[in-house]
C-alpha cells in the first residue's frame, strides 16, 4: 500500500530502495492456505458473537466503523497459519477507490512484522459497494508472529489513507488498531566464540587450527526452524580486536550476477552476519559474502530505520567455490566463506577487545535460490517470520 507523504519518502529510502533483506520478506514467505475468493459481495446482518477483539472506532468522519476481528485459534504456535477475521459496517455510503490494507506490525516501534494487504474478498467487495447497514466480513490467513505483533488496517488511496477518527484507535498513522497476536516462541539459542592466539588465515580453506577450536553450528529453515533441503555450517572465533566467521555451504549450482561491493546481493545467493554489539535491540550492522566475494555492509540505528551503506565495516573476506561459478549444466558440491570483521568498526561495541562472558545478540543468514528461483532462508536463530530482521529473535553471543 501507498504511504502518506510525511512518511513515503524516508521509508523509500530504506525499504524500497534497499532493505538488505527483499523488503519485508526475506527468507522464505509462508505458505498460505487458500481461501476461495466469493465470485460477489457477501454480506451479514450482524457480526458473530464470538470476536475476540471488539472496537467501534470509525473511519472517513463516522462512514465506515470498524466493528472488531475474530482471530481462531488464538493461540498458537510461531509460524503457524491463523485465520483473522475482520468485520465492518457501513452507516452511510462509503468513499471511493480506496483499496484494503493489513499490516502486522511490533508493537514497541511499529515496524513491519507481516504484510498482509488484500483486497476485501477477494476483491468481490471493493469499498465503495458495501451496502449501508449491512455487515462485511472479510476473512484471511497470516503465520502467527514469534514476538508480540499487532494487527492494524485501513484503507488507502494514492499516497493518503481513509482518516481514523479517533485518535487513539489508530496508531498516529492512520492505522487502525486491531487485535494483539503473539505466538510462544522457543528460546533464544546462544553460541560461545573462544578466543585464538593466531587467527585463520583467510584464504576460503577452513583447515586452520582455530576452526578447529570452535563448536560448528548448522543452520536451520529461517521460518520455522525446520532442516534446511542444503547444509550450511557455520563457526566463529575472535582474537580480540577481530571476529571470525566461516561459512561451508552445500551448493549444487553456485552462482551471482552482481560484481561491484554494496550491490544489492541479498536478491541473490548469499551469506549474512546480523551483529548487534550492545544488544539494545536497535543499533546493528549487517555483512552479506556472495560466492564471487562481493561484500556487502551497512548500519542500522534502529531496525529497519537509517540504513547507512556508507558505512565501511573494514571487514575482509575470502571464498572457495568447490565446483564452477555461474555454469547450471554441471553440478557443484558448494563454497567456502572466511569474513574477518574489525570490532572497532562495529556500533556501539561494550569492550575492545571483548571481555570473558560479554554478550552480543547475532544471527547468521544463507539465502538460497533453488534451481535459481525458489528462495530458502536459513538462520542461526530461526525467526518464525519472514524477516531477517526480527532482532527480538536474534541469537546470544557470549565471549569465552
Amino acid at each position: 500500500m501507498r504511504l502518506p507523504p510525511s512518511v513515503l519518502a524516508p521509508l523509500l529510502a530504506v525499504t524500497c530502495l534497499a532493505s538488505a533483506c527483499r523488503d519485508e520478506q526475506a527468507g522464505p514467505r509462508a505458505r498460505e492456505p487458500r481461501i476461495p475468493a466469493p465470485t460477489q459481495l457477501r454480506s451479514l446482518d450482524a457480526a458473530p458473537a464470538d470476536l475476540t477483539f471488539r472496537s467501534g472506532a470509525t473511519f472517513g468522519g463516522g462512514a465506515v466503523v470498524y466493528l472488531g476481528s475474530k482471530v481462531s485459534p488464538e493461540r498458537a504456535a510461531p509460524g503457524t497459519q491463523v485465520r483473522l477475521s475482520h468485520y465492518f459496517q457501513a452507516v452511510r455510503p462509503p468513499p471511493r477507490g480506496f483499496s484494503f490494507f493489513v499490516h502486522v506490525v511490533d508493537p514497541a516501534s511499529g515496524g513491519m512484522v507481516t504484510n498482509a494487504d488484500h483486497e476485501v474478498q477477494g476483491g468481490a467487495a471493493p469499498l465503495e459497494s458495501w451496502p449501508v447497514g449491512k455487515v462485511i466480513e472479510d476473512v484471511h490467513t497470516v503465520a502467527m508472529p514469534s514476538v508480540p505483533g499487532r494487527v492494524v488496517l485501513g484503507f488507502w488511496r494514492g499516497n493518503s489513507r481513509l482518516t481514523v477518527d479517533d485518535a487513539k484507535a489508530h496508531d498516529g498513522t492512520q492505522r487502525m488498531l486491531g487485535p494483539e497476536l503473539g505466538g510462544a516462541a522457543p528460546s533464544l539459542p546462544e553460541y560461545s566464540v573462544p578466543r585464538v592466539s593466531q587467527p585463520p588465515t583467510l584464504d576460503g580453506v577452513l583447515d586452520d587450527a582455530a576452526w578447529k577450536q570452535a563448536s560448528p553450528v548448522v543452520l536451520r529453515r529461517s521460518f520455522d526452524g525446520s532442516a534446511a533441503r542444503l547444509r550450511t555450517e557455520a563457526r566463529l572465533v575472535h582474537d580480540g580486536t577481530s571476529l571470525y566467521v566461516a561459512f561451508d555451504v552445500e551448493d549444487p549450482d553456485v552462482w551471482g550476477t552482481l560484481r561491484k561491493r554494496d550491490d544489492p546481493i541479498y536478491e541473490e545467493e548469499v551469506v549474512e552476519v546480523f551483529l548487534d554489539a550492545n544488544a539494545d535491540g536497535r543499533t546493528y550492522n549487517e555483512l552479506q559474502v556472495s560466492p564471487h566475494n562481493v561484500i556487502f555492509d551497512a548500519y542500522f540505528p534502529a531496525r529497519r530505520q537509517g540504513m547507512d551503506t556508507s558505512w565501511d565495516s573494514g571487514m575482509k573476506s575470502a571464498v572457495k567455490v568447490r565446483g564452477t561459478l555461474d555454469d547450471p549444466s554441471d553440478r557443484d558440491e558448494g563454497w567456502t566463506v572466511e569474513m574477518q570483521i574489525p570490532f572497532d568498526r562495529l556500533a556501539e561495541v561494550p569492550n575492545i577487545p571483548p571481555k570473558p562472558g560479554d554478550r552480543w545478540r547475532f544471527n547468521l543468514y544463507r539465502l538460497e535460490h533453488h534451481d535459481r528461483r525458489t528462495v530458502e532462508g536459513q538462520s542461526f536463530s530461526p525467526l518464525f517470520v519472514g524477516d531477517f530482521h526480527a532482532l527480538p529473535r536474534f541469537g546470544w553471543l557470549v565471549f569465552e
